[in-house]
């Protein structure tokens, strides 16, 4: 085939990235996949850095069911504001540490972390760790130590507000001494116990990762509600502002089915970028990166870098009403 363009040379990025596309027609789903994966690279590459927000906001990465992608969206998140110019901080969460994981963050057994934090009081600036390969991204670990956290914070005073008033302290140092933090998303375990109340009384915002399947909208109501009790009894100012599809196959009428279903019911809240089933997501945490820095140019990076970009345009679009 002595017509055919050779594909250029090197790795694909935002710069190089050419698509063979046989026709015009976009009806089927794998031309559509096409068109799709082209126009994020051309978003993402038209915008070399995000907008910082007028103040600080603070995400709870939360849903009570497991393997919906709460770490995944976490890291993959913050990686993406990062990259984008912005001051991020992720706060692990979850005693098994994925999140430290993912972002090369050293958490054996015994490393001072979030753990320090909570239960024993000690400052944020002397457990947070930088990611060694994000500029800008700075992480608090999780041990298997925070294991039972959970036992421990029952006895101590003011129990579920322990993380927000170390946070809080935090921030301020970090505002007064002119290194403000943009973003804090915190990842959550998949319960409803004290180590999550902490994490909504100490957020602000709620970001709930949806996995395109049934059961995934069985305990979604459930969640909502405890959403509605920590507001109404430690936390007014907590509220559901970003709900992101994951796990997304267009080829599947299952897909689009619970898509529409999520949408009608949280409607704008919802970001417009869903999040595509990749096998390059699943295997970036194995080489403890991010999707972001491990490939890219790929489907599930580039999405995870226009979502990143809904959720700073939204919070421009709230400040300015």
């Amino acid at each position: 085939m002595s017509g055919t363009t050779p594909p250029p040379p090197g790795p694909a990025t935002a710069s190089n990235y050419r698509v063979p596309v046989p026709s015009h027609d976009d009806s089927t789903p794998l031309a559509s996949e096409v068109e799709e994966h082209i126009a994020l690279v051309r978003r993402a590459s038209a915008t070399p850095r995000f907008d910082a927000p007028a103040e600080t906001r603070v995400f709870v990465v939360a849903n009570q069911k497991g393997g919906v992608g709460k770490t995944t969206t976490t890291v993959n998140v913050a990686a993406a504001l990062a990259i984008k110019g912005l001051r991020v901080l992720v706060i692990d969460l979850d005693p098994q540490g994925n999140a430290s994981t993912a972002l090369n963050v050293p958490h054996a057994e015994g490393t001072p972390g979030v753990y320090e934090a909570i239960v024993d009081g000690t400052d944020l600036d002397e457990l947070i760790k930088p990611c060694p390969d994000i500029e800008g991204l700075t992480v608090l670990p999780a041990s298997i130590d925070l294991a039972g956290a959970e036992i421990e914070l029952v006895s101590l005073v003011a129990r579920e507000s322990r993380l927000d008033r170390a946070l809080q302290t935090y921030l301020r140092d970090c505002a007064d001494a002119g290194d403000r933090i943009d973003y804090v998303l915190i990842d959550c375990p998949p319960s409803l116990g004290l180590l999550t109340v902490n994490a909504m009384v100490a957020g602000r915002e709620v970001l709930i990762p949806i996995q395109c399947e049934y059961y995934a909208l069985e305990g979604l109501g459930q969640l909502v509600r405890n959403i509605e009790l920590i507001r109404s009894h430690l936390n007014p100012k907590l509220e559901i502002s970003t709900i992101l599809l994951t796990m997304y196959d267009a080829r599947t009428r299952l897909s689009a089915g619970v898509a529409d279903e999520v949408r009608t019911h949280f409607s704008d809240k919802v970001l417009k970028t869903a999040i595509p089933r990749s096998v390059r997501i699943s295997e970036a945490p194995s080489y403890q990166q991010s999707v972001i820095t491990y490939d890219g140019s790929s489907s599930g990076a580039l999405s995870y870098l226009e979502a990143a970009r809904e959720i700073t345009v939204a919070g421009r679009q709230e400040a300015q009403a």
